[in-house]
C-alpha cells in the first residue's frame, strides 16, 4: 500500500452534470453510436419552465435522442412548496428529494438539468406576487446567467406568459423571466459582473410549447389558427433500443415519484407545436433548427475535426468499436487545441466518454467508507482496466501544492485488472458535503448563494476525485473519477453511495417542537453521533435566559465511529407564552458543532446528506387539552402525530387493515393524514366502519384530499364536493362565520391572534359545495378573490362529530404555530 497525500487527487469544486455516486457507465456498441452521433451535432436548446415535474419530457426526450440536440431543462425551483407523496419531508428536504429525482429523469431522458436560487414557496395565483416574493432581479439574473452558460440556440417556454392569473403564477412568471431574458441576454450592460466567467449570448429563437390544453379544449385547438407554431413529429421509434420516443418519456417522468406521476408510455404518431414567439422564424416548420449551422463547421478550425468524426460515424463497426480509437484519439487532440472555449468544453467531454467506452476502460476510486471527516486519512482503491487490444497506459500523477511529480507508467494489458490502494490525508478546511444552495440562510422567496459560478449547478458540490491521466497513441488524456464507496448487498447486490464529508460529531433533538402548556418542565433528550473514532466532549442546549435548563452541559465519550449517545437535559419554561428556539452544541476538543445530519434514502435516488442547524422550538402556549385517545391513519405522510404527542394526547398509528368495530372502541376520535383518501385504497371498504364511529358518539378529523382519484365517493356521511379552491396567502384575513360554535370556544377561545404567523398557506383543496349538515366555520380569500368558505367543516351525525379541514395542518404543526396547535385541540374536543 502505497501512503500518498495526493495521488492524482485533486479537492476541486464540480461544475459537471451528474456527480451522484452511481455504477460507471458500460455503455453497449449501439449506445457509443448514439453518443457518437450526438458528439456531430453543435446545436443546443434550453427549456424554462417553474418546478420539477413541469417539464415536457417527450419533447427532451425526442430533442435529445431524436435531433441529437444538447438539451437541457432550467427548472426555476427545486419544488421545495410541494406536497411529498411518498414520505414525510417537506420543505427543503423535499426540495433536495426532487432536485434528484429531476437528475434522474434527466439521465433517461437524454438532457440535463439547472436550476436558480428561486425557492419554491408554494402556490401562488398570480406572478406579480412570485416576481416579488422570488427577488425577480436575482432570478432574471440567473435565468441569464444560464442562458449565457448553456449557451443555446433555441429556448422553449413551457408556459404562457401572456395568462396572468389562469395558472400557477410560478409558471407565468416563468414564461415572464424567459421571454425577457431572452431580449437582455445579449446586452454587456446587463448583469455585467457575469461576463467575467461567461461571454453575452443571442439565441436565434424563443418558442411557446403550447397544446389543446391552453386553447381550452380540444376542439378549440383543432380550429385555431396555426400560422405561427411550428408541429414537431415527436412519436419516433428508436429501433436501436426497442422504445418509442413516448415510452422513454414515460419513464422519464414515472422518476417524480414524491409527486405521484408515474406515468405508461404509448406509441405512434404524436404531434408537439411550439409557438413562435421571438427571433427568426423558421421558413422550414418541421425544423427547429433552420438557419443553425450545427455541424462542426460552426467553429473556426473545426471542419477538420468534423472530417474525422463524420468518418468515424459512417464506418463505425458495432462488433470492434475500439477500432474507431486511433481517429477518435486524433480528434480529441484537434478539440484540445480549439478556440473556441465554450465548444471545447463541451466535446472534450463528450469524446472521453465515447473512447473510455471504445476500449472498454474502466476507471474508479473506491473508499473504504462512505463517510469520512476533514483531516483524516482515507483509504480509496484504484482499479483501472482497458478492455481492446489498443495499447493504453496509466500515467500515474503526484499532485500536491507547488509540485508534481511523474509516477511509474504502467502499461494496461488488454483485459487485465490493475489495482492500487493509496491513503489520502483530507484538509482540515475541506467542506461538509451539503446541499449547498442549503448552506446560507436565504429568504422564503430565494435562496442564497455567493459563488457566482455555482449558481444553477443541479447537484450537490463534491470535492473529492481522482483524475487518471491515460496514455493513447502518444496523447495523454486525463479522467476525472470522484471517490466514492460501494458494497455488496446480499439482496441488492453491489450498491454505489456517494462520499459524505461530515463533521467529526453531529446532534439531534428528539422531537422538533415541544409544547408546554403549563410550568412543568419536561424532558429534552439530545442524541450525539460520532463521524470518527474515540471522541470525547460535551453537549448542552442553548436557550433564552428566562428558560432553564438542567444539567449545563453533559459529557459524553463515544469509542467508535457511526456510533450514538443520548443526553437527557431537564427544560423548564418562562411564565409568559413564548416561542424560542432550542439549539444543541457539541464541543470535541475546544471545537464546537452545531449540525444535525438528515440521511435521506429512497430507492428511486441516489442516498443524500443534509446538514441542518441542530435546533427544535419551544413554544410556552396557554392552550387546553383534554384526555382524548387518538387512532391516526397515516395518508400520503405528514408528522402530525408527533405533533399530538406533543400537546399531551395518547395517539397510535392504525393500520389501514386494522380497522373495525372492535379496535377502535378505544379511541375518542379517528383522525386521517393528509391525502388518506387518495393513497390508500382499503379505505373504500372501512368506510362505513369509520362512520358508524361516529354515528355512535365519536370524532373523526379528515384532513385534506385532492379532488383526483379519491378511493370512494363517500369520504364524508353527507354530500361533500372538493375543488382547487385554497388560499395561498398565509397571512390574509381570517372571518369567524359561526362565532359561538364550540370548535372556536372550548376549550380554547379562538381569535384572529391564532392564525398569525402561518407558514406558506392557510389551506388548500377546500370543498366548494356541501350539504346542509355542514356547519362553515371559517372564511379567507386571497387579495382579490371571493371568499372561500370551506377551509373547516364541521357536521353532527348521529351521535358524533364529523369534521373535514383542508387546513395545513401538516405544514403548520411542525412549524411550530401556536394557534395551529390551539384549533386542532379545540376540533379534537368538540366531542367533550
Amino acid at each position: 500500500m502505497q501512503k500518498l497525500y495526493s495521488l492524482f487527487i485533486t479537492f476541486l469544486l464540480l461544475t459537471s452534470q451528474f456527480i451522484l455516486a452511481q455504477q460507471p457507465a458500460k455503455l453497449n456498441a449501439v449506445e457509443i453510436y448514439n453518443h457518437i452521433q450526438k458528439l456531430n451535432f453543435l446545436g443546443s436548446v434550453l427549456y424554462i419552465a417553474a418546478h420539477p415535474d413541469d417539464e415536457n419530457t417527450r419533447l427532451i426526450s425526442y430533442l435529445a435522442n431524436d435531433k441529437k440536440a444538447r438539451t437541457a431543462y432550467l427548472s426555476l425551483t427545486r419544488g421545495d412548496g410541494g406536497q411529498n407523496l411518498i414520505g414525510p419531508e417537506l420543505r427543503e428536504l423535499l426540495g433536495v428529494i426532487r432536485t434528484q429525482e429531476l437528475i434522474e429523469a434527466r439521465k433517461i431522458d437524454g438532457g440535463e438539468q439547472f436550476f436558480t436560487r428561486a425557492n419554491d414557496f408554494g402556490f401562488s395565483k398570480n406572478p406579480d406576487e412570485t416576481l416579488e416574493i422570488w427577488d425577480k432581479e436575482q432570478v432574471l439574473s440567473d435565468v441569464i446567467w444560464a442562458i449565457r452558460k448553456f449557451q443555446p440556440d433555441v429556448i422553449i417556454n413551457r408556459f404562457d406568459h401572456r395568462s396572468p392569473g389562469t395558472t400557477h403564477g410560478h409558471h407565468t412568471a416563468s414564461a415572464m423571466l424567459g421571454l425577457e431574458a431572452f431580449e437582455k441576454v445579449n446586452d454587456a450592460t446587463v448583469y455585467p459582473n457575469q461576463l467575467q466567467y461567461v461571454s453575452t449570448w443571442q439565441p436565434k429563437r424563443l418558442f411557446f410549447n403550447t397544446s389543446w390544453w391552453f386553447y381550452g379544449s380540444r376542439e378549440k385547438f383543432e380550429a385555431a389558427d396555426k400560422t405561427n407554431l411550428i408541429n414537431l413529429k415527436i412519436g419516433t421509434y428508436y429501433q436501436s433500443v426497442g422504445k418509442s420516443n413516448q415510452e422513454i418519456a414515460a419513464l422519464s417522468r414515472s422518476r417524480h415519484q414524491s409527486q405521484g406521476f408515474g406515468s405508461t408510455g404509448t406509441r405512434g404518431v404524436e404531434d408537439e407545436y411550439l409557438e413562435f414567439l421571438k427571433g427568426d422564424m423558421p421558413k422550414d416548420k418541421a425544423n427547429l433548427f433552420e438557419g443553425i449551422d450545427t455541424t462542426w463547421n460552426r467553429v473556426k478550425n473545426g471542419k477538420v475535426i468534423g472530417d474525422i468524426l463524420y468518418a468515424v460515424e459512417k464506418n463505425f463497426d458495432f462488433k470492434n468499436p475500439s477500432a474507431s480509437i486511433p481517429e477518435l484519439v486524433k480528434a480529441y487532440s484537434l478539440i484540445e487545441n480549439l478556440e473556441d472555449k465554450h465548444w471545447k468544453t463541451i466535446k472534450s467531454e463528450e469524446i472521453k466518454k465515447i473512447i473510455a467506452a471504445c476500449a472498454g476502460l474502466y476507471l474508479e476510486a473506491v473508499a473504504d467508507n462512505q463517510e469520512a471527516t476533514p483531516g483524516s486519512l482515507l483509504k480509496v482503491k484504484l482499479e483501472a482496466i482497458n478492455r481492446s487490444p489498443i495499447k493504453i497506459s496509466w500515467n500515474t500523477i503526484l499532485t500536491y501544492p507547488n509540485s508534481m511529480i511523474t509516477q511509474e507508467i504502467t502499461e494496461l494489458v488488454n483485459n487485465k485488472s490493475v489495482s492500487r490502494t493509496i491513503e489520502l490525508e483530507l484538509p482540515n478546511d475541506l467542506d461538509y458535503t451539503n446541499a449547498y444552495w442549503l448552506n446560507q440562510k436565504g429568504t422564503v422567496g430565494m435562496y442564497s448563494v455567493d459563488n457566482q459560478e455555482n449558481i444553477g449547478v443541479p447537484d450537490v458540490l463534491r470535492q473529492v476525485k481522482v483524475i487518471f491521466l491515460i496514455g493513447i497513441n502518444d496523447i495523454t488524456i486525463p479522467f476525472e473519477r470522484y471517490v466514492i464507496y460501494k458494497y455488496n448487498d446480499d439482496v441488492k447486490g453491489e450498491v454505489y453511495q456517494p462520499l459524505d464529508v461530515i463533521p467529526v460529531a453531529t446532534s439531534s433533538i428528539a422531537e422538533k417542537v415541544y409544547i408546554f402548556n403549563n410550568n412543568r418542565s419536561k424532558t429534552i433528550v439530545v442524541k450525539v453521533k460520532a463521524g470518527r473514532d474515540n471522541i470525547t466532549g460535551n453537549t448542552k442546549l442553548e436557550l433564552p435566559q428566562n428558560w432553564k435548563v438542567s444539567p449545563s452541559e453533559i459529557p459524553f465519550t463515544i469509542d467508535k465511529k457511526g456510533q450514538e449517545v443520548l443526553a437527557v437535559f431537564t427544560v423548564s419554561p418562562s411564565d409568559e407564552a413564548s416561542e424560542i428556539d432550542i439549539k444543541s452544541i457539541v464541543t470535541v476538543n475546544g471545537q464546537t458543532f452545531d449540525k444535525e445530519k438528515i440521511d435521506i434514502n429512497y430507492s428511486h435516488i441516489y442516498k443524500q446528506m443534509v446538514l441542518k442547524s441542530a435546533e427544535a422550538k419551544g413554544i410556552r402556549l396557554k392552550i387546553k387539552t383534554k384526555n382524548e385517545k387518538i387512532a391516526y391513519i397515516m395518508g400520503a405522510g405528514d408528522e402530525v402525530p408527533k405533533s399530538l404527542t406533543q400537546m399531551g394526547y395518547e395517539v397510535q398509528i392504525l393500520k389501514p387493515e386494522e380497522i373495525s368495530t372492535e379496535r377502535l372502541q378505544n379511541f375518542d376520535v379517528v383522525m386521517t393524514g393528509i391525502r388518506a383518501y387518495n393513497v390508500v385504497n382499503i379505505l373504500a371498504y372501512k368506510q362505513n366502519i369509520l362512520l358508524d364511529f361516529v354515528k355512535n358518539g365519536k370524532t373523526m378529523i379528515v384532513q385534506y384530499n385532492t379532488l383526483d382519484d379519491l378511493v370512494t365517493k363517500q369520504m364524508a356521511p353527507y354530500s361533500l364536493k372538493l375543488s382547487r379552491d385554497r388560499v395561498t396567502e398565509e397571512d390574509a384575513e381570517v372571518r369567524f362565520l359561526a362565532p359561538n360554535h364550540p370548535v372556536l370556544n372550548y376549550p380554547n377561545k379562538i381569535t384572529a391572534e391564532d392564525f398569525k404567523g402561518w407558514k406558506q398557506e392557510q389551506g388548500l383543496y377546500y370543498p366548494s359545495e356541501w350539504d346542509a349538515n355542514f356547519t362553515p366555520i371559517l372564511s379567507a380569500n386571497d387579495k382579490g378573490e371571493k371568499p372561500k368558505n370551506g377551509a373547516l367543516l364541521v357536521a353532527k351525525y348521529g351521535k358524533g362529530n364529523y369534521i373535514y379541514t383542508g387546513l395545513s395542518f401538516f405544514r403548520e404543526l411542525p412549524e411550530g404555530v401556536s394557534g395551529a396547535f390551539r384549533l386542532l385541540a379545540n376540533m379534537i374536543a368538540i366531542g367533550k
